[in-house]
């Protein structure tokens, strides 16, 4: 039922005009359910009135004058204040009860928005990352690798060069890695034995050369390094850092903002290494059939956290060739120093 309770035998009398034209006449007007049904002096009943439809059309006058609904030329005006506050709850009660389309077209658009919203945060970034490792050349990679290079040795000092000390670094590397496209630089300050840069870039500090005997231990840094970019590549590891913005730009013209290359060769000089698997770490040393003693003691003097690199040493027990001439290790050890 629409009408209250409290309002069931409700009545009063009104002024009622059937059209522009016609004389108002006073009306019996009885509160129905669900109507106003008015009444002529005779007691016919001259017009009913959908609670739900009426509508006031003077909203804070006195007396009050309503309509049937929006097109209607019918009105009634009612004095009575008991009848008045009667129409406006229950008409109050039925506004509320109706559907808003407007507000269910604004939470259809909220939700749309933050559908987007969370796509272009969430799904293009990621699709546009796996596009850009898909699609980027080994060549881009490397003058990436090497822009990065530029900014660190702002940092760290430029890479260490000199004629007995890069042929011996070539000469090591042949014997540790092969015939390969990995790319081994020598820088003279950073806060990290090695680190790995796109392009298959390994950046060495001095000290992992000048503070040891052998380059048994060099060796265990770059397999180690080599280790972390088969999990981890440093490419990918450096996109994942930009805007989806920079990643376009980057695609279309194979440049990066040098602000950018700044914060990450920062970032990479002060960041830790990864841990990575002594038994991954071992494999290596075991093919190349490299002492992996020294380096386990140079990681841990006591050996007993490496004791998995002392126990798989392929020459354990025995005294491991030299990997490169005695002669040639002392000048690599110092290269930095010309």
């Amino acid at each position: 039922m629409t009408a209250l309770k409290e309002y069931e035998r409700l009545e009063c009398t009104g002024l009622w005009k059937e059209a522009f034209s016609s004389q108002r006449q006073e009306v019996l007007i009885l509160f129905g359910d669900n109507s106003l049904i008015l009444h002529d002096s005779t007691g016919m009943a001259v017009s009913h009135w959908s609670l739900p439809a009426i509508q006031r059309i003077n909203k804070l006058e006195h007396p009050a004058l309503y309509r049937p609904g929006e097109d209607s030329v019918e009105t009634l005006e009612i004095d009575d204040r008991i009848m008045i506050d009667a129409i406006s709850k229950v008409t109050n009660i039925i506004d509320k009860r109706r559907p808003r389309h407007g507000k269910i077209r604004m939470y259809i658009s909220i939700s749309i928005l933050i559908f987007l919203l969370t796509l272009s945060i969430i799904w293009i970034p990621q699709r546009l990352v796996e596009h850009t490792l898909a699609v980027t050349l080994e060549t881009n990679k490397l003058a990436l690798g090497k822009s990065l290079l530029k900014e660190v040795s702002k940092l760290s000092g430029k890479p260490c060069n000199s004629k007995l000390g890069d042929t011996a670094l070539a000469n090591l590397q042949k014997r540790l890695l092969g015939e390969t496209n990995q790319l081994l630089v020598i820088i003279p300050d950073s806060r990290k034995k090695i680190f790995s840069l796109p392009g298959n870039i390994h950046v060495i500090d001095k000290t992992v050369l000048e503070d040891h005997d052998t380059p048994e231990v060099a060796a265990g840094y770059i397999y180690s390094a080599i280790a972390l970019t088969e999990n981890s590549q440093p490419f990918e590891s450096f996109v994942k850092t930009l805007g989806s913005i920079t990643i376009l730009r980057y695609l279309i013209t194979n440049k990066i903002n040098n602000e950018i290359l700044q914060k990450y060769a920062e970032k990479m000089l002060v960041n830790p290494n990864m841990k990575i698997e002594y038994s991954n770490l071992l494999k290596k040393f075991q093919n190349k059939l490299v002492s992996t003693v020294p380096f386990a003691y140079a990681v841990d003097v006591t050996g007993e956290t490496t004791s998995e690199l002392i126990n798989g040493d392929p020459y354990l027990g025995k005294s491991p060739p030299l990997l490169i001439p005695d002669s040639m290790w002392l000048s690599l050890q110092s290269i930095c120093e010309q």
